[in-house]
């Protein structure tokens, strides 16, 4: 009787789109929920103010500016971070952030001051830099690009159900719990929104792998072809990791992101309050700001997975910016509530559709190399519309009055982009 000898498949046997699905589901969740929180604790702030402004004695021109302060802080140290995830791994860098902004995001509920309120917003910025583009970049080590639009979506649409869950579950916080203790709501709010980014950051760091080489819960043929599908993509290459400082293609991305997310950004610090405008209560402007916000998450799905499958990172980046645009310019002249309901939803998918098209975009232009640090220097300059946006409406909204002037001076943002996003891919 002879013995039968059982050979592992050939990588050519395996299902890549299995492979990439474990991947997917094992690894997109958690970030996706980091990430929820993330934003949550940057942008609830536009919550708070609702009645923290009234209380603190904080004008609309001085809330825009400091609410923004967050992004100086965020911009400082997303490089810098970066390299350290690259060096020490994921788990344990993504794990350190996540703790440290939700210890500085719980201390934002004991604010005294507009200083230590502008301080707070610089350190939770600090704190959390680097774990949009460090997550980022830790996808591109585990998904080919092929598929990796709708990886980045899984982890991205985490910016619109930031929102989405976000805003009623702030309305209901700031409702019930004013006056609980003698504290006033949003305190409150501060404080429990913080707690679960401290738990995240404990369950990151016993359940995240820095690289495919430690997935166990992958077949070993599957986890041999997914290195052998990453290393062919991947061309030899120094590693003159800071080099993307300098590089125009890095500068040119970083501006153009700028453009992508001054609408989105204006559009979460500022949005509870627009729609408070109409007339509705505290816990009605929680449960109709989440609208918008749904709708951009459904967008952005859908938009990732016709990139995926037709191709076209720039036509899509440069499509999703003009819709969100027009929705911003159809909000300003919107003759009622209603109308203005609609187009502030449709300026909120294009704002969110843009994301995983653009980061496909930018992973690709860059390489594996330049991303290192290229991606957080994208990320940085990019973000720093976190401080423009909210600031601009602030102001325009102290001299006017009204909202409508700012909304179209958002509506510069996206345009831009989509002519910058056009001009390169012509070059």
């Amino acid at each position: 009787m002879t013995d039968t000898l059982v050979r592992p498949s050939p990588a050519s046997a395996v299902d890549g789109e299995r492979v990439i699905a474990k991947v997917g589901w094992r690894l997109a969740p958690l970030l996706m929920a980091g990430f929820l929180v993330a934003y949550l604790d940057r942008v609830n702030v536009g919550f708070a103010a609702l009645t923290m402004n009234r209380e603190m004695g904080f004008s609309p021109e001085f809330f825009g500016w400091a609410a923004g302060v967050f992004f100086i802080g965020y911009c400082l140290f997303e490089a810098p971070s970066n390299y350290i995830m690259h060096r020490v791994g994921a788990r344990l860098w993504l794990a350190r952030i996540m703790v440290s902004w939700g210890l500085i995001a719980a201390a934002t509920a004991f604010v005294w001051s507009e200083n230590s309120f502008v301080a707070l917003r610089f350190l939770l910025g600090a704190a959390e830099a680097g774990y949009a583009p460090g997550a980022i970049l830790y996808l591109t080590y585990w998904t080919p690009a092929a598929q990796r639009a709708r990886i980045l979506s899984a982890f991205l649409v985490a910016v619109p159900l930031g929102s989405a869950i976000g805003s009623p579950v702030s309305g209901v916080i700031m409702t019930l719990m004013d006056g609980a203790a003698g504290i006033s709501g949003w305190r409150w709010l501060y404080f429990i929104e913080a707690l679960p980014a401290m738990a995240l950051g404990l369950i990151c760091y016993f359940y995240l792998p820095d690289r495919p080489a430690q997935a166990k819960w992958l077949a070993d043929d599957e986890r041999d072809w997914l290195e052998t599908t990453l290393r062919r993509e991947t061309a030899p290459q120094d590693e003159n990791y800071w080099r993307a400082l300098t590089d125009r293609r890095t500068l040119a991305l970083g501006v153009a992101y700028f453009g992508a997310v001054m609408a989105l950004y204006g559009l979460s610090f500022w949005l509870p309050q627009i729609i408070k405008g109409f007339g509705a209560s505290i816990l009605a402007a929680g449960f109709l700001a989440a609208i918008p916000y749904v709708c951009g998450a459904t967008a952005m799905v859908l938009w990732s997975r016709s990139l995926d499958r037709r191709g076209g990172a720039v036509g899509h980046t440069a499509l999703a910016c003009v819709i969100g645009a027009v929705g911003l310019i159809a909000a300003a002249y919107a003759p009622s509530h209603f109308l203005a309901m609609i187009a502030l939803t449709i300026a909120a998918i294009g704002s969110v559709s843009v994301l995983p098209s653009f980061w496909t975009l930018c992973t690709l232009t860059l390489g594996p190399a330049d991303a290192v640090v290229g991606v957080a220097v994208v990320n940085s300059i990019g973000n720093l519309s976190g401080l423009a946006g909210p600031w601009l409406v602030g102001l325009i909204k102290g001299a006017s009055g009204e909202f409508s002037h700012a909304l179209l001076a958002l509506a510069v943002g996206p345009l831009l982009t989509a002519l910058l996003v056009m001009r390169r891919a012509r070059r």
